[in-house]
């Protein structure tokens, strides 16, 4: 998929079942989750299939690929149930426009939530079937030859008893003609040849490997002009006025305007010239009231809720208060968890063009349905005059799904310089300090115990902010006030559910919000709702003198995979043998996406502060693995976004501003710092499909917490590591 710029004009998508280029393309209707932008109260998706006659096999996917693999997987169910050769396949992204214009026929565009896969295969597995059906039939009607009698393999169709072959590109216009078959049988598992297996990714070429590839900020056509940006470095501020007389007559300056009520951006020949003018630039910000809010002050507001008496239940057994009440021991702990910014390798951007007629972008985006409704809103053009292209991503982690603040931006400044196509970047500073954070979280949690030390109940109290208060408020109205997002991996029930149960149990949330607005960052609420209820497991467990894992145990009889995941991971530390001298281990396990996952780690700890991590092992079950090979490198991958986390990262405010503005602030870990992780993969879940790039990162962190407990004695309780002089080395 080398990135181009797509030429509208020439973008045929047919819909139903036709020739294209005298090749098969197929579309499947099946029902899917509406959204905003449905053309209809029953909206369907629709799952393409193209042949051409060469034998290649393109499928047309929606899904965003960030590194993370999707659309390998995504080829791999399509190509399984096609029975086509894997080296002749290739992908192609629909555009949104497209999509809208024939009432959403591939539906929902949106990559997030590890939802690439597993809330698609249903309908890509029946696309690749489909296909296979009708270019057997095409073949059997030519060779007048009953359809039983005939197979299809490796993209080739033979005639069993004759043993006549003829390859799919050959008769993918006659099956172009057939009717799309309403009954269709998918393979059992047992028979699957490419699902499961190891494949090459679809999207590692030599071009990504040299620095070839081209991403959003990379994108060049004729005529483009480059413009940068400055909001409002406070919340809630407004542009007050500016002064760009030092930057009149520069060189290769073309214009500098004001975006919106917030922010100032200059547009030049080069994004150097672009950036070089604005720092010029003398600019009044009208703060407004969020001035003077800092760190301090919105602890205070954190550590106000833990004791406040409304709160939102999000998982309640028995009668957790009167347990606490007739305690004869408890246990009482409180954990902080920052800020954090996604902080991508390339920074926000996206490239406009208006005119009258018609407006055009092109976005590395998430969501490409998102990127077509800021287009539209910001335009001020009808849908049909609108159009979103998607550019490859560097890097998105949330940052670029339902936040398209970027992409309304370059629309904005494109409609004050007509025709002309305007890309805009954001600096690294920019990015930094107009982010979408990860939501700031204290928890304060109590376990009681009877006099002989059985835990009697446990009350979690969360204390922070909600994403979906934010970002969609619809459903926290539905909700009447609560946001169950924020009960990711103790919620009762579910994909994000609690994998223990507890005599008394209850999880509630005060909800505190900020003026700093929060978003979907890799892995969202479950990241601090492990390392909160996890560690404090291991707290329980030593008020009551039992072993951590066996403590564990003792709670997880109704959750057999949660309890085979600890177990998967705990046997692959050799838990239950004496680690070496000097090393020390740790342990947690989670519910999250679908997925069911768990971690062990080994540690060494000298001087106190600098922390050795030798080894995680990470046990995790998605129900089934399609690319192994692939969730072992998203397992790793997560395990160093969670790892920078613990150890480096945190943003802070100071006068209604976030203070990290670049790598040197918020840091990652590096290449020597990164630990040896062994994946078990466990395919306990039947039908089901789980995700794999969210749910891993948060269990990493918990167990090296607890690790560093028993190499230390020190329990730690506030994210990042760094404020209580704690190194990775």
């Amino acid at each position: 998929m080398n990135a181009r710029v797509p030429n509208p004009s020439r973008r045929q998508f047919i819909v139903g079942t036709t020739a294209v280029s005298s090749g098969l393309a197929l579309g499947l209707h099946i029902p899917f989750m509406g959204s905003a932008l449905a053309a209809e109260s029953t909206p369907e998706i629709g799952a393409w299939v193209v042949i051409k006659p060469d034998d290649t096999v393109i499928v047309r996917v929606v899904r965003s690929e960030m590194g993370q693999g999707t659309i390998t997987g995504l080829a791999q169910m399509v190509a399984e149930e096609l029975e086509c050769a894997w080296s002749k396949v290739t992908v192609e992204y629909p555009t949104p426009g497209e999509s809208l214009k024939r009432k959403r026929i591939w539906g929902d565009f949106s990559t997030g939530g590890s939802r690439g896969i597993r809330t698609s295969e249903q309908y890509v597995r029946k696309g690749g079937a489909a296909a296979r059906m009708m270019l057997v039939q095409a073949a059997a009607d030519e060779w007048k030859v009953p359809v039983a009698e005939c197979v299809a393999a490796e993209s080739v169709i033979t005639h069993t008893p004759s043993g006549r072959k003829v390859a799919f590109g050959k008769v993918a216009e006659a099956a172009s003609k057939i009717a799309v078959p309403t009954e269709i049988t998918l393979k059992d598992p047992k028979q699957w040849k490419i699902i499961g297996k190891s494949m090459n990714r679809i999207d590692t070429f030599a071009d990504k490997v040299t620095g070839k590839q081209v991403y959003g900020m990379d994108l060049t056509m004729p005529g483009m002009l480059v413009a940068t940006i400055k909001e409002c470095p406070v919340f809630g501020g407004k542009l007050k006025s500016f002064d760009d007389s030092k930057v009149t007559g520069m060189k290769g300056v073309k214009k500098v305007m004001k975006v919106g009520e917030t922010a100032v951006a200059v547009v030049a020949e080069t994004f150097w010239i672009a950036k070089t003018a604005l720092d010029q630039v003398a600019i009044v910000w009208d703060e407004g009231p969020n001035a003077t809010v800092s760190s301090a002050s919105i602890a205070k507001t954190l550590v106000e809720g833990l004791t406040a008496e409304q709160a939102f239940v999000g998982n309640t057994r028995g009668d957790t208060k009167a347990a606490i009440t007739a305690a004869v021991n408890k246990t009482e702990a409180t954990y902080f968890y920052p800020f954090l910014n996604h902080a991508p390798m390339e920074p926000m951007n996206a490239t406009a063009k208006w005119t009258p007629e018609r407006c055009e972008a092109w976005v590395p985006t998430q969501d490409g349905e998102a990127s077509l409704a800021a287009v539209i809103a910001a335009s001020g053009l009808v849908a049909e005059k609108c159009e979103v292209y998607k550019i490859n991503l560097g890097g998105g982690f949330g940052r670029r799904g339902a936040f398209q603040d970027y992409t309304t931006q370059a629309v904005n400044i494109a409609k004050q310089m007509p025709g002309t196509p305007i890309k805009l970047i954001w600096t690294r500073e920019e990015d930094m300090t107009q982010g979408r954070y990860h939501p700031v979280m204290m928890c304060k949690l109590t376990g009681s115990f009877d006099k002989d030390k059985n835990l009697t109940g446990v009350h979690m109290r969360l204390s922070g902010q909600s994403i979906l208060a934010a970002v969609r408020p619809a459903v926290v109205e539905q909700q009447k006030g609560r946001d169950p997002l924020v009960f990711q991996g103790v919620f009762d029930g579910g994909e994000h559910g609690f994998g223990y149960e507890f005599p008394n149990q209850l999880m509630d949330h005060a909800m505190r919000n900020t003026h700093v607005p929060p978003g979907f960052w890799r892995g969202v609420n479950v990241n601090q709702n492990a390392v909160f209820i996890e560690c404090f497991m291991d707290e329980l467990a030593e008020t009551a003198g039992v072993d951590p894992v066996e403590f564990r145990r003792k709670f997880m009889g109704k959750f057999p995979r949660n309890l085979a995941v600890l177990n998967a991971a705990a046997e692959g530390i050799g838990w239950n043998k004496p680690a070496a001298p000097g090393v020390f281990r740790g342990i947690a396990q989670m519910t999250a996406f679908g997925s069911y996952v768990a971690a062990a780690c080994e540690l060494s700890v000298t001087d106190g502060t600098k922390v050795k991590i030798h080894r995680i092992v990470a046990a995790t079950d998605c129900g089934y693995a399609v690319n192994p090979a692939q969730i072992q490198r998203q397992v790793s991958g997560s395990f160093v976004y969670g790892l920078s986390a613990l150890f480096e990262e945190e943003c802070t405010v100071k006068d209604g501003r976030i203070e990290q503005k670049n790598f040197d602030t918020f840091g990652s870990i590096r290449l020597a710092q990164m630990p040896k992780v062994e994946t078990i993969i466990i395919e306990g879940g039947g039908k089901e499909w789980g995700g794999i790039g969210e749910p891993t990162i948060c269990v990493a962190a918990p167990a090296v917490l607890n690790a560093i407990y028993r190499a230390t004695g020190k329990r730690l309780r506030n994210v990042p590591l760094k404020n209580s002089g704690m190194t990775l080395v």
